[in-house]
């Protein structure tokens, strides 16, 4: 296996444990509204947000953190969401993915 596989298999691996995590955090009502293809498409949009904001060339506060806009990620991914014909979602229920995302990125700092 080549370094590219490996890598592919390796984002692969992160992606469906992120998918898994943000399942799990997910309230029981949202549990069920959204398949696993969904996440992952969620997942897919908020990676691109972060990569095209420019919200990871920020400089960090004095504490080391970034403020992200979780508002500005769901409005991104509702409206992406609307342009690729994935359907109409609630931002309300698309902000616990995001936070849900956010939660695992913290966990895997800690």
């Amino acid at each position: 296996m080549d370094s590219l596989e490996q890598e592919l298999l390796q984002d692969a691996e992160d992606d469906a444990r992120t998918v898994a995590f943000i399942r799990n955090y997910l309230p029981q009502e949202l549990k069920e509204r959204f398949s696993d293809d969904e996440l992952y498409y969620f997942l897919d949009v908020i990676v691109d947000y972060y990569a095209t904001s420019g919200i990871l060339d920020a400089t960090p506060d004095k504490d080391g953190y970034i403020n992200i806009d979780q508002d500005r990620i769901v409005d991104y991914v509702v409206k992406q969401a609307r342009k690729d014909k994935m359907g109409e979602y609630d931002p309300e229920e698309i902000l616990w993915v995001v936070q849900g995302e956010m939660e695992y990125g913290e966990s895997l700092e800690e």
